[in-house]
């Protein structure tokens, strides 16, 4: 099956299922008689910009629409506790858990100013492309994630 394919396939199993982590949908991809390997899948994700949100204490992963990209940014704006910075980089702080959802959704806004992220459980290092731009990559982060 190509990957066009199973992205749409995908994006049909978190519109119909309640799916609260990449190995459930794995094995809902592998009930649909598709077999595809956990990497794949991975990149699959965050191509397709999938979330993964909790509500009342209970994770679920959501695929975006063209037009959500405010109620992400308010999803993941929540997240944010801080954002801070030196000379080299910027330090993003989030909730407990939350660190990646951050990152990816900043890379997905392929910002010129952002050359990669690198997250951890509660703490994503946004790398600038130039350390000439770290005052303004902290302003497009604030713009882009804070709550404030």
């Amino acid at each position: 099956m190509n990957k066009h394919a199973r992205q749409l396939k995908i994006r049909e199993i978190l519109q119909q299922n309640s799916v609260s982590n990449q190995h459930d949908l794995l094995q809902l991809l592998r009930d649909s008689g598709m077999a595809v390997a956990q990497a794949t899948l991975s990149r699959d994700c965050a191509e397709l910009g999938i979330i993964r949100t909790r509500s009342n204490g209970i994770y679920k992963m959501l695929c975006p629409d063209d037009d959500a990209d405010k109620i992400i940014k308010g999803l993941v704006g929540i997240e944010v506790l801080s954002i801070n910075s030196n000379e080299s980089c910027v330090i993003i702080m989030t909730l407990p858990g939350r660190a990646h959802g951050v990152g990816s959704w900043l890379d997905q806004k392929k910002s010129p100013l952002i050359l990669g992220t690198i997250a951890g459980d509660d703490t994503v290092l946004v790398i600038p492309t130039s350390i000439l731009n770290i005052s303004a990559l902290k302003s497009y982060i604030h713009k882009n994630l804070s709550k404030k």
